[in-house]
């Protein structure tokens, strides 16, 4: 026991550029990657393509509405393989502890930061539309 808990200290005493990182760790500007936003529209995909992510890097992505119609966006699965280090919205940062869904009942903008870390294939989706149409496949390696 001793041996481990002296193991896990000198980890932790080492630099994190050691790491590739930097000072910040997985925080840092070097493991950080925007991401193409996503659009809620009514009756209009998502996003292009599916997202790729990589477990361990940090991402920010914004969630723009257009303010066609109430649009949710859910994805309980996605949320709880992420870390969301803050969300921004007019300029007001949150920090929750968790995650279900985000709702725009007007035009606006959400930005999101995360770190993903549980691999896996998950699904973003506007709550009771039939079809792939408002539907985005998220995965993350």
């Amino acid at each position: 026991m001793r041996r481990a808990l002296t193991a896990l200290l000198c980890l932790a005493a080492l630099p994190a550029s050691a790491e590739g990182f930097g000072l910040a760790g997985v925080l840092s500007a070097k493991n950080r990657q925007d991401l193409p936003p996503i659009a809620l529209s009514a009756g209009m995909p998502l996003a292009d393509a599916p997202l790729v992510l990589k477990s361990g890097t940090y991402y920010e992505i914004e969630i723009i509405a257009d303010g066609s119609a109430e649009l949710a966006l859910t994805g309980p699965e996605f949320f709880r393989a992420i870390w969301i280090d803050e969300i921004v919205i007019e300029g007001l940062e949150i920090r929750p502890l968790g995650l279900d869904s985000v709702e725009f009942d007007e035009a606006g903008t959400m930005e999101i930061g995360f770190l993903a870390i549980k691999p896996g294939r998950y699904v973003l989706q506007v709550p009771g539309v039939a079809g792939d149409l408002m539907r985005l496949e998220v995965s993350i390696e």
